[in-house]
Formats: structure tokens, sequence, C-alpha cells
């Protein structure tokens, strides 16, 4: 690590603590000596599953986003609850949202979605072998799930439909190994 680069941390300091996440606005000590200050959110982190029905079928979900005041179509994904490993998460968001369980679950990548402002980071697995069941839905929580062609999908990444990070980087991750 390139010590020159590192800003440290003179005071912390926590504006807000909420359901999923706090805001902190920090004094930082830049690498030149000048004083700054960091606002970033402190996030658990999440998982996200990117279930295949077969080679051509994958599972999507439609949700509203409130900050968007659209209806998105994503990952069956959520935060990890506190001593939730990212495995456990992804199966459990899985069984949640789709009302699927999976033979398998590989681990494919993980990912900071907004490294600047944000210590989220994503973990994005893909589920083979579902077996069906019922959706457990939070309270808050509603969802439609959508079994879409993968290349239909595919498509709604390159004409703009799909803009969900996770999503993007999931569906185009499979692109290139499907091909």
């Amino acid at each position: 690590m390139n010590k020159d680069m590192i800003e440290k941390p003179i005071k912390k300091n926590r504006v807000y603590k909420g359901k999923i996440l706090e805001l902190f606005c920090d004094d930082v000590k830049l690498p030149n000596g000048s004083l700054s200050i960091r606002e970033y959110l402190n996030n658990t982190g999440a998982s996200a599953v990117l279930p295949f029905i077969d080679k051509n079928s994958i599972i999507l979900v439609k949700q509203y986003r409130y900050p968007l005041s659209k209806i998105t179509y994503e990952l069956p994904a959520g935060k990890m609850d506190k001593g939730e490993t990212p495995l456990e998460c992804a199966v459990r968001e899985l069984r949640e949202e789709t009302g699927y369980r999976a033979k398998k679950l590989e681990t494919v990548l993980s990912f900071y979605p907004t490294a600047a402002f944000s210590t989220e980071i994503i973990h994005i697995f893909a589920a083979f072998g579902l077996e069906g069941g019922k959706e457990k839905l939070d309270e808050d929580e509603f969802v439609s799930k959508e079994i879409l062609n993968f290349q239909d999908a595919i498509r709604m990444v390159k004409t703009g439909v799909i803009k969900d990070s996770k999503t993007i980087i999931a569906l185009l991750y499979f692109e290139n190994i499907l091909e």
C-alpha cells in the first residue's frame, strides 16, 4: 500500500444511524498535511443471486425503488444480517424473494458499488439446480419474480431497461462465460 495516499481520520462524526446504514462526516488529515472532510455511508453489505432455471432462463425480481421513483429489474438480493455470511445471506434472499432453493450456489465476485462514498460491498452468487417453493417476503418488501430468457435480459441491459449495477455486472459476466 502506498503510504503517500493514505488519509488519516482525526475525528469520526456519525450524523445518522438508520436501519440499514449510518451516515458519517469525518474530519481527516490528507497525505499532504491538509485537513478535509469525508462524507460516507457505512453499510453492512449485501448478497445477490443470479438464479439459473437452465442455461437459457433466469429469474429476476421487479420492485419499486423509492429513491428512483421507478420499478427496477434486479437480481434477488438483500443486506447481510449481523453475523451472517455472504453465502447464508444469498441462500436466505433467494428463498425469500423467489421461493427457490438451489442445489448449488457458486461465488461469482464481490464489488464496491460506490467506493467514493459508501463502505457497501455486494457479493454475487450464481444459483443452479433450483427447487421451487413459496416466497417469504419481508413485511415491507413488495417484489414480483420474473422468469426471463437470458439473451432477452442481456438485451434489456444493452437497451437501458436494466440499470441496476449488481444485475448488469452479473449478467454481463455470465454473457461472456455462456458464449
